[in-house]
């Protein structure tokens, strides 16, 4: 029985990694319009060389937090089974996120967010972060404004734990 039950849980943990992560969706389409030095959302496999300073700057945090964006973000957040891998102030599967809007810059946020299959190659923190992580972002198929909603919960997420003043 107690073999039954481990392999239960264990068969649960592998579906709930593998689905909560964004599961089977078809990436979403992004507009024409974008900046071209981000590759798109539509194409996570292309090439595209990461724009210089992506973390240089202010911190994210320091910003006023949007609120009406920050529910959507939340939303996001919960939706796209961010969750499943990422605490506010306790690690699970992958980095903590408790504080994370005043370390990075909300530009590298945006593209860790949009396109972690590209910075995971070519950024030295998202290439220090794997080395720490056993499991790799996934790409969501955001869209660049669903992008920064969700950036806007996480700034509202550290204003509650009192990392933002």
């Amino acid at each position: 029985m107690r073999r039954l039950v481990g392999f239960a849980l264990g068969i649960s943990a592998v579906a709930a990694l593998v689905a909560g992560c964004g599961g089977n969706q078809e990436p979403t389409q992004e507009p024409a319009a974008s900046a071209p030095a981000t590759p798109s959302a539509s194409s996570p496999g292309t090439a595209v060389a990461l724009p210089a300073g992506l973390d240089d700057g202010p911190r994210a945090g320091a910003s006023p937090i949007d609120e009406s964006k920050a529910k959507a973000g939340e939303r996001l957040f919960t939706g796209k089974g961010c969750v499943v891998c990422h605490g506010f102030g306790k690690r699970v599967t992958c980095p903590d996120l408790r504080g994370v809007s005043m370390r990075r810059t909300a530009k590298w946020m945006e593209t860790q967010i949009l396109h972690p299959e590209v910075t995971v190659k070519s950024d030295p923190i998202a290439m220090a972060l794997r080395k720490d992580y056993s499991l790799p972002m996934t790409n969501q198929g955001l869209k660049p404004d669903e992008a920064r909603a969700v950036i806007e919960f996480l700034k509202h997420k550290d204003r509650l734990a009192g990392v933002i003043k």
